[in-house]
Parts: C-alpha cells; structure tokens; sequence
C-alpha cells in the first residue's frame, strides 16, 4: 500500500489527510452508487508500480451488471440505499468528471458532528441518488470537534472549524454565529463560488433533472431556498432594531432596488419572515461581499448570537432582503424536500416520482 495516513496536529485543531506516495494530499472518500446489499464497502488505492492506479475491492463489493467494478458505475445500478465509498487521490477532480459537459465551481457543505453520522449517510444517499449522480460535486464536512475515526471513514471531505471561530472571543459568538458568518471563510471553501447547505437528517424525494449550481449561475441569482416561515420572536427580539441601526449607519450599501418587503409588514415592522437555511444554494461571492460581512460583523459585536439566539436564516434572509433585488433570489419549488417537520412537495409530480429511479424501475415505471 503507498498510501499513508498523516495527522496533523495543532492546538485543539486536528486534520487527517491522506498522502499518496507522489506527495499529492487528499481528505477525500468518495462516494459512489451501486449495486448489492446496503452494507457499505471501502476500497483503497493501491499503486501497480508505473504510477497508475489499480482499485482493490473488498470481495464482497458490488458490481455492475457486465461484471466490472464500480469505478465506472452504469447508470441507474440498484437501489437509492447502496453506495460504494473509495479513497481518490484528488479532492477536487472525480474520474468521469470528462463526460458532464458544464460545471461551476460549487460543493455542498454540511456542518455536523460526530453523532450525527447516521442522519448524514442516510442524507448523502438519497443527495447522490437524487441530484448529485449525475454532476458529482464534492462535499465539504465541517465539525467543530475532532472527527471520528468511524466519521471520517464514511465522508467523503473533511476539516474542522477553527477554535476561533466557534469559541467565544472577547466579544461574545457561539455556533450560531459559526454558522451565519463563518464557514466560508474556512480555507476549504476558498476554491469554490457557490455553496448548497445540507443538513443531516434531511431527505430528497424527487430526481432533480438539472443542474441547480449552474441553473443560478446562468440566471444570475445570488440566493436560493425552499421553505420560507416565521422566527420565534422569542428568540430575536432585538434582532430587528439591531439591524434597523445598521442600516441607518450604511446606508450607502443599501440599494433601492432592494427586498426589503419580504420582511416587513405594511407599517415597516419585522414580520419576521425568513428562508430556512437548512437548505439555501448560494453564491460565495454575496456573502463574502462587504455588504454581507459588513452586516454581520456588526451583528456579531452586538452579542446577540449569544444573548439571544440569533441564528443563520433570520441572518442570511435579512441580508438578503436588504442588498439583493427579486430577480436575484429563486425559490426552487421543484425540489422535493423535507426538514422535520415541513415537506416542500412539488406541484404536478406523479406519486411515482418520489421513489428512487430503480425503485421506479422495480414498480415497471417508465
């Protein structure tokens, strides 16, 4: 095996990656459908001694249906709850990446933990099974503690958050700001221009036929959602006179042409309407604007990620409301996708559509 494991250790930061005999470095597994029984199966790569690479698969890992291995998987093999898990040697680039004609630079992001390990693989299975097959992605995982040696086995790209940014400096910030403000500026975000939060535990009911990264960029949207509701006020009381004296300060980044009616009632105050950004595709460039950061790192010394609860969608939606217009938010009402306790459920899409694409085939489908 020329593969090595190395750890990095420094301070209360610790980051495991995998370094080919060539020097290349790489935290990746990546993900695969295919196939069998629902068991899972790791594969390595090993060098054949001229610099290729040969797959060593577990002798019982599934194949295709003309007897070879799933490096490169047919199209609609087995059900939604089989996925195949190797080791790559790069975290950018997958193997059939050749044949999807047009990408942009984009990855889902999911901020997890440890216990959250069985949500996620049931999540990331119907994401791949559903949408991602297709385009291939990459996933950035991004947990406030060490990952486990089981965790990190299972997940196809990891890092950690800086202590910095998730432990309390001298003005007071806890997860919640991490979450608003923070994650993409993690150095494994610096690459990308468009991120989609996911959420362990969340699921995707209908086969997406397009791709929603380049949909958004091609039509020049900044923000997408799926279910928009109200905030507990509870929690946010002085979210809005706190953002209310922002605006009054910066005006000069605010423009006209803004969505500042999502948010408030007729008589101007909160209505407190927000995107649920358990699932929010956007651009990086927007929130890493001075407008974005400008905004929340006022919030942030106003303490109330602490004090109260402030969270990533009130945040994210009133930033939204005050520096994009209309036409540059998209509600993707096409996507089938459910966050306990709300479904947002597709208009005119059969029953049907809500299996997986072999189980549909299983039914006789067409």
């Amino acid at each position: 095996m020329q593969t090595v494991l190395v750890a990095s250790l420094k301070g209360s930061i610790c980051l495991l990656f995998l370094v080919s005999i060539n020097g290349s470095i790489s935290p990746l597994l990546d993900y695969r459908l295919g196939p069998g029984p629902p068991e899972r199966h790791l594969a390595q790569q090993e060098s054949t001694g001229d610099g290729s690479q040969d797959e060593k698969w577990n002798g019982n890992a599934p194949l295709n249906e003309d007897g070879t291995g799933l490096k490169h998987p047919l199209p609609g093999n087995g059900p939604a709850t089989t996925v195949t898990e190797r080791i790559v040697e790069t975290v950018v680039a997958r193997e059939d990446d050749a044949g999807i004609e047009e990408k942009v630079s984009a990855a889902f992001v999911i901020l997890t933990r440890n216990r959250d390990l069985k949500d996620l693989r049931e999540t990331l299975i119907q994401l791949e099974d559903r949408i991602n097959r297709k385009y291939h992605y990459p996933y950035v995982f991004l947990n406030n503690e060490p990952f486990s040696d089981e965790f990190k086995e299972k997940i196809s790209k990891f890092g950690l958050i800086p202590k910095e940014h998730w432990s309390y400096p001298e003005w007071i910030n806890q997860t919640k700001a991490a979450e608003s403000g923070f994650f993409f500026r993690h150095p494994l975000m610096d690459k990308y221009k468009w991120y989609w939060r996911v959420e362990p535990g969340v699921k995707f009911a209908c086969d997406v036929d397009y791709d929603p990264f380049l949909f958004m960029e091609k039509n020049n949207k900044k923000y997408g959602f799926t279910i928009s509701l109200k905030e507990y006020e509870a929690t946010v009381p002085t979210l809005w006179k706190t953002t209310m004296a922002y605006m009054d300060k910066r005006k000069d980044l605010i423009p006209e042409t803004n969505l500042m009616e999502f948010v408030t009632k007729d008589d101007g105050k909160y209505n407190l309407c927000h995107f649920w950004s358990n699932f929010e595709i956007a651009s990086l460039d927007f929130l890493r604007s001075e407008e974005y950061l400008s905004y929340f790192d006022y919030l942030d010394k106003e303490g109330g990620f602490f004090y109260e609860r402030w969270g990533d969608a009130p945040v994210h939606s009133l930033a939204v409301a005050m520096f994009l217009n209309k036409n540059q938010v998209h509600w993707f009402e096409d996507i089938g996708y459910y966050h306990g306790p709300l479904w947002n459920c597709p208009k005119g899409k059969a029953n049907d559509n809500l299996l997986s694409p072999a189980r549909r085939k299983a039914n006789g489908a067409r």
